[in-house]
């Protein structure tokens, strides 16, 4: 059995859903047709054997063959780590998702994990913190850790601490998810692969290939790719796909380590229920704002309460008070809204998320105020709970 370098797991777990109602939160599988992983093939050797080719996968007859004509394309690409077999010990390991603002990180981090624990929207740099989901399946933990886009549009000190939690959540890993749009790789694609060293394995995964019309077209794409990085693996997917999904499960698990698990089994993420609320309220800003609110604006939790259930077969209830901080007077008039009406919606809908999430009454209060320039300055970012 080999061991890996032993890594600090995070810590204060929040479990929400028993293993069973986990398994049933996991995104319905589609009819739509995916592609399949495709392997990098082994540097030619002296005396190595010729890698075995994966059956042939497909589910569209009009589409040229993806996985035959990657395997022909990728002939050249070396490969970074032979990964050993899976042993019927444990295995359990930390899996960094890591690229560009907006490129769907978090969408597939919840997919991967089976239910939401990272928000998103289409506003980029959604996601701000390191974010650790778990998912347990066979002898296998995967611990995946969400970061930050990268950002390199705004030198100020919030986006110098996102920066900072992505450069150091691919340091400390067994494996990294660089999640691109398939069939593009922009200079912001590029910053992100530039902070990835050689020594760790790296998967690139061509995501959004629903969007994709024709399949043929993404191999001429990953033969430029595989001249920019030594990928350990190739995977063109959809997060929202749940085959996709289970087949990355599989590719992941191989460049795990042999060792205990980090988790029980039925826990979901190191963050708590007080961050997980602050998050909820960020999300719903954003979504409902649109791009008339700057991305800087944030979520304070001033208040968290838990009270026990008042009589049998009732919920616990969770009081809690949160402030919305935004910039500019005329930003706190869009977060409220004509007569209230838009941070009334917040409210609810953030309620209504958190209730299914926590399993609790929620009782939530939300006030808006006014903090120029914060995300200007290091100590206040620093005291808003960025690292």
């Amino acid at each position: 059995m080999t061991t890996a370098p032993k890594k600090t797991p995070p810590q204060a777990v929040f479990k929400t859903l028993t293993k069973a109602e986990k398994q049933a939160a996991k995104p319905q599988k589609k009819p739509a047709a995916t592609a399949p992983a495709v392997k990098a093939p082994v540097a030619p050797a002296k005396a190595a054997k010729k890698p075995v080719e994966r059956p042939v996968e497909t589910g569209d007859d009009t589409q040229p063959d993806l996985d035959a004509m990657l395997q022909g394309l990728l002939k050249s690409t070396p490969r970074l780590t032979e990964p050993g077999t899976v042993a019927e010990g444990q295995r359990c390991g930390l899996v960094a998702i890591v690229g560009k603002p907006n490129v769907g990180k978090s969408t597939l981090l919840n997919a991967l994990v089976g239910q939401k624990i990272s928000i998103t929207s289409r506003k980029a740099q959604t996601t701000r913190h390191r974010i650790t989901g778990m998912h347990t399946q066979g002898a296998t933990q995967f611990v995946f850790v969400d970061t930050p886009g990268f950002q390199t549009l705004h030198g100020n000190a919030l986006n110098k601490s996102l920066n900072k939690t992505v450069q150091g959540a691919v340091n400390d890993v067994d494996l990294i998810l660089l999640v691109v749009e398939a069939g593009s790789f922009t200079p912001a694609d590029a910053r992100v692969l530039a902070l990835l060293g050689k020594d760790i394995p790296t998967i690139l995964i061509a995501n959004k290939l629903d969007n994709v019309h024709r399949r043929g077209d993404i191999a001429p794409w990953l033969q430029e790719m595989q001249q920019k990085h030594a990928f350990a693996e190739f995977v063109p997917m959809s997060a929202k796909n749940a085959k996709d999904v289970e087949r990355l499960l599989g590719v992941c698990e191989r460049f795990l380590p042999e060792q205990a698990w980090w988790y029980g089994e039925d826990e979901l993420t190191d963050r708590s229920e007080k961050f997980l609320a602050s998050e909820l309220v960020r999300e719903k800003l954003f979504r409902l704002t649109g791009d008339e609110l700057p991305y800087t604006s944030t979520v304070v939790i001033d208040k968290f309460e838990e009270e026990p259930p008042a009589r049998k077969g009732q919920k616990r209830l969770l009081r809690i008070a949160a402030t919305i901080v935004v910039e500019r007077d005329g930003h706190k008039a869009m977060v409220i809204g004509d007569k209230g009406e838009r941070i009334k919606r917040i409210g609810m809908e953030t309620r209504v998320e958190l209730e299914k999430l926590a399993d609790a009454k929620v009782f939530l209060e939300l006030w808006v105020k006014v903090r120029s320039g914060w995300a200007d300055d290091a100590a206040r970012v620093r005291s808003f709970g960025y690292e």
